[in-house]
């Protein structure tokens, strides 16, 4: 069912929780349906002894990837005209991931959204922005 016009308002919110405990085998597995495996993120001895982080972390993209479905689950899908992000913080294996969508405005039949997905502590790990067409 498609969203409408007359069921929006600036500030209101909508969320979903995008994971909960996110796997090194989700990371994995997206690495190779991405075909990126940049060692960062599969790799635990380069990512420690090399590079310096605690751990292996998940691909932006991936984040990005379960944030758009977030979105198109609440616009629908064929929907969105615009999205963007930005990645604020790295996505570590174990995180619970939690995505508000917040409308800003509607006009002309679109609605635009500002995005945040954080994680279990709090922290903001992508903010962007989405566009979507709403009917009337």
């Amino acid at each position: 069912m498609a969203l409408k016009v007359s069921e929006l308002k600036v500030g209101d919110t909508y969320s979903e929780c995008l994971v909960e405990d996110l796997k090194r085998t989700q990371i994995v597995q997206y690495a190779g349906s991405s075909g990126d495996y940049n060692p960062l993120h599969t790799d635990e001895v380069f990512t420690t002894k090399v590079a310096g982080y605690p751990s292996v972390f998940a691909h932006g993209m991936l984040t990005m990837g379960m944030t758009g479905r977030m979105v198109t689950n609440y616009v629908g899908d064929g929907r969105l005209t615009k999205y963007g992000v930005r990645f604020t913080n790295q996505v570590w294996p174990g995180d619970t991931l939690n995505s508000t969508a917040t409308v800003e405005s509607v006009e002309n039949n679109i609605v635009r959204l500002a995005l945040e997905t954080k994680n279990q502590d709090g922290a903001t790990v992508l903010s962007g922005y989405a566009e979507a067409r709403v009917d009337d």
